[in-house]
């Protein structure tokens, strides 16, 4: 079984029930254990075209153990997203129902089938904020500094706001 932290956002539809039918899939994978859940954040989108920019997300972290390969997983978190009404057009930042990432993979370092751990999820409040409520002492691989330091080396925008404690 090898730790994973995935990041989960939506801002379409009926963002809280978006994320918990996420987690509730998550938990439906045969391979997959949950072992910690964050608090859900009210956030800024970021990296948006100014015709999205007043479409906040919701997000948040979930943590569990995998017994699978990394590119089953890759194929279920595609077919979670599809599932919730995720359509991919190509382009990048688009408000979505449902967006599942892999923040980390246990220790592993790869760039296919995903890149691992992901690459924005230091510069990223709305990953950071939520992973460092789980797991604060945690350093990422290629990483020297533990998820709370990179929180606090954050600026303050784009606002992360807590929503809700528990979900």
């Amino acid at each position: 079984m090898t730790e994973t932290g995935f990041s989960l956002g939506s801002n379409q539809g009926d963002r809280l029930s978006n994320l918990c039918a996420a987690v509730e899939a998550l938990r439906r994978i045969p391979e997959f254990r949950l072992t910690l859940k964050s608090p859900v954040y009210d956030t800024e989108p970021v990296g948006v075209i100014p015709a999205h920019a007043d479409k906040p997300f919701l997000n948040a972290v979930v943590i569990g153990q995998y017994g699978g390969t990394l590119a089953t997983l890759a194929d279920t978190l595609a077919g979670i997203e599809r599932a919730a009404g995720r359509i991919r057009s190509g382009g990048r930042n688009l408000p979505r129902p449902l967006d599942v990432d892999v923040i980390y993979f246990g220790r592993t370092v790869c760039s296919e089938p995903l890149q691992i751990p992901h690459p924005r999820w230091a510069s990223r409040r709305f990953v950071v904020q939520p992973l460092c409520d789980v797991r604060p002492d945690l350093v990422m691989p290629g990483e020297r500094r533990s998820v709370r330091e990179v929180l606090l080396s954050l600026p303050d925008v784009p606002r992360v706001v807590l929503f809700a404690r528990t979900w």
